[in-house]
């Protein structure tokens, strides 16, 4: 359309351009008889009317103006291969995820109320009205409260300070797929972080209270800061690392049971000449092993039937 207005702007100039210098040639073809100032005036409305038709039909240029940076993208995307994204559309790293999905949990998400800590690397929390036992991830305290097992080094100091620093408050929980939901014993695998943003896990690490552990040779999201935690701690000797953090102490040994009186010593029983005794002729193995020591086997028959097995025990089978 604006195309049409514009062959017909020029036809109507053209015709204000004969008006005013060949005006008799107008009146031959359209067989008119105006004077000059007629057509004049005549061409000149004409054009101008088309003139403001191409205006009003005229496209939004600025509309269709592309910044350049949209146009460098695009250009980007035209010129890159078929197998490789634009730098728009390209995915961030997993350390950039990471990085962004930590930053995020430390000023927002769920936390839960600690209702006890068990040791340094073992909690309970109040998980939506339901107390669930957590053993933390990438961490190993000595142990305090395993039955099969006596107090470890530093174990005492690490759960105390456990509890100094969870007693009490609330915490938010992070999983790892690596590691799984739950542990042998059923207890959550969780990452703990405080309300402040930090990780519990890590804290422990690097003040020497625990270990990095890595279970099964499994890598686990947080290993590399852990492992690193764990090198800067025993470089500056903090908490088990420290030089006489875990000295033995020898315990003396214990002194030797005091001799009873002889007046208190139980007396050994009478042997009897020529009497051969067996073991159903005593109630209890201690009458037994003192007749047998008093002299009652020195008699091969009697050594026989009190202590068949030469081993200085007298009728072992009885009570």
């Amino acid at each position: 359309m604006q195309n049409i207005f514009g062959f017909l702007f020029l036809a109507s100039f053209g015709g204000l351009c004969i008006a005013i210098f060949k005006p008799t040639l107008l009146n031959q073809w359209l067989r008119q008889n105006w004077p000059k100032k007629k057509w004049i005036w005549t061409m000149a409305s004409t054009a101008f009317v088309f003139f403001l038709l191409i205006g009003f039909t005229a496209p939004n240029r600025s509309a269709d103006k592309v910044p350049d940076s949209q146009q460098r993208t695009q250009q980007r995307r035209q010129e890159a291969p078929d197998n490789v994204p634009a730098e728009s559309d390209s995915q961030p790293s997993v350390q950039e995820q990471n990085r962004t999905t930590q930053q995020n949990n430390s000023v927002k998400g769920e936390f839960y109320s600690v209702i006890k800590v068990v040791d340094g690397d073992t909690i309970a929390v109040d998980l939506n009205g339901k107390s669930e036992t957590l053993r933390l991830i990438g961490i190993n305290t000595p142990e305090t409260v395993d039955p099969r097992k006596s107090v470890e080094c530093f174990g005492r100091e690490a759960s105390n300070k456990a509890k100094e620093v969870l007693t009490g408050k609330k915490v938010r929980l992070e999983a790892d797929t690596a590691s799984g939901e739950r542990d042998k014993y059923d207890r959550l695998l969780r990452y703990v972080f405080l309300e402040d943003g930090a990780s519990f896990n890590k804290r422990m690490i690097s003040e020497g209270y625990a270990y990095e552990y890595t279970y099964n040779g499994i890598p686990y999201k947080y290993q590399a800061e852990y492992k690193q935690a764990q090198k800067e701690a025993e470089s500056a000797k903090r908490g088990l690392w420290a030089d006489n953090a875990c000295v033995v102490q020898t315990n003396p040994a214990p002194a030797p049971s005091p001799i009873p009186p002889a007046d208190t010593a139980t007396p050994k029983p009478a042997v009897v000449p020529g009497v051969d005794k067996d073991c159903k002729d005593f109630k209890t193995h201690a009458e037994a092993q003192a007749y047998f020591e008093a002299g009652g086997g020195s008699s091969t028959n009697n050594f026989d039937r009190l202590d068949s097995d030469g081993d200085g025990i007298a009728c072992e089978s009885l009570p």
